[in-house]
């Protein structure tokens, strides 16, 4: 499996039902980290056939393989250190947006990315619900 410039955290394997992941970029210089969320393909709506009403819907694979965060100051540190300075690991694999943005609060909070200075992490953007009954069920 190509997995572009990610490494996968020790025990986690790659699956056919990965939806995004959660992941950390460590500066390996400064030793400065930023926690963040990538999916790994997107919706994209295409007009309906002749003579139907119902737009279609196609999944397209993102820009997961190259992505590198979207905090600026990170950014900024990417082009200072180089690309080469900076791990890129997968920590958690999710199989659903929601679970998604779920584990990704979870491991902000957990490390208080907000409470100190070695964070790239500038705010938490977080607009969640109740877990979907999916997920309730094979936990």
């Amino acid at each position: 499996m190509d997995l572009g410039h990610w490494t996968l955290s020790e025990g986690i394997y790659w699956h056919d039902n990965v939806f995004g992941f959660i992941y950390e970029i460590t500066n390996k210089v400064t030793g400065k980290f930023y926690i963040g969320k990538k999916q790994c393909s997107r919706k994209i709506k295409r007009k309906p056939l002749k003579g139907k009403s119902r737009n279609r819907i196609d999944h397209k694979e993102s820009d997961w393989k190259e992505y590198s965060g979207s905090s600026n100051d990170l950014q900024e540190d990417i082009k200072k250190y180089g690309k080469e300075n900076f791990n890129h690991v997968i920590l958690r694999l999710c199989a659903s947006k929601w679970e998604l943005s779920y584990f990704e609060a979870k491991e902000q909070m957990f490390r208080d990315v907000l409470l100190i200075e070695n964070s790239y992490n500038g705010i938490l953007n977080l607009r969640i619900g109740k877990a979907p009954k999916s997920f309730l069920n094979i936990q």
